[in-house]
């Protein structure tokens, strides 16, 4: 299978790395494993397990890269990075293509009409002292 190479997308105060698999060499710097099906949106569980890790580690590591990964790196990955660039007041369309410029083929259609749908809450928006958004 002829994977994409790791691409960091970084966007106010976050960062995060979307990547494959990953393999068992690098196995341990990934702290949570969260699956769901090839293709589909995830789980309301997932999504909000995923919003409150982004939350505590970004807060207590101020500019470290989050890494997530599904099994090309296309679909699951890019759709929880985009669920974070929308809970910090970006709209589906501008996070789908700031995804895609870096992300060729990123998201299908299933994915993209979720995301169309999703109704963010600003978990993640939160302004510092210096007028920045995101999880400060």
């Amino acid at each position: 299978m002829n994977r994409p190479a790791p691409v960091e997308i970084s966007y106010e105060n976050m960062r995060f790395l979307i990547t494959h698999n990953p393999t068992n060499a690098t196995l341990n710097k990934f702290t949570e494993d969260w699956p769901f099906d090839d293709g589909a949106p995830p789980p309301n569980q997932i999504v909000d397990d995923w919003l409150n890790l982004l939350k505590t580690k970004f807060r207590e590591e101020p500019g470290c890269c989050v890494a997530v990964h599904c099994v090309a790196g296309l679909g699951r990955a890019p759709v929880l990075v985009a669920l974070a660039l929308i809970e910090c007041g970006m709209k589906y369309e501008d996070a789908v293509q700031f995804i895609r410029q870096k992300r060729r083929g990123a998201f299908n259609s299933k994915q993209l009409l979720y995301l169309e749908k999703y109704r963010p809450k600003m978990r993640l928006r939160v302004r510092d002292t210096n007028g920045h958004c995101c999880v400060q």
